[in-house]
């Protein structure tokens, strides 16, 4: 596995995790693969940049959106509003 330095974002050295239309695989924390629409759950105390709020370990994110990019989960959660997340700190509920 390569590891980034920066966010810790981690991927394979062989490289396969494209299908073969060359859409990438998005997979949770656990390996399982997210699709659009699916429920995830916070698995991290994660801090909201440029505000004193905390998305808290354990909640509940509903129908989710997959985009391209570092953070690849873009979402509405309740009581903090939009936000796009990283697939490493959710799994599938």
């Amino acid at each position: 596995m390569y590891v980034c330095p920066e966010c810790a974002h981690e991927w394979a050295k062989d490289g396969d995790t494209e299908t073969a239309d060359n859409e990438p695989v998005i997979t949770d924390v656990n390996g399982n693969v997210l699709s659009d629409g699916d429920t995830v759950t916070v698995i991290k105390d994660l801090k909201v940049k440029g505000s004193s709020s905390v998305v808290k370990v354990g909640t509940k994110v509903k129908n989710i959106r997959l985009v391209e990019g570092d953070h690849d989960i873009s979402c509405k959660i309740d009581g903090i509003g939009a936000m796009n997340l990283k697939s490493a700190f959710v799994k599938k509920a």
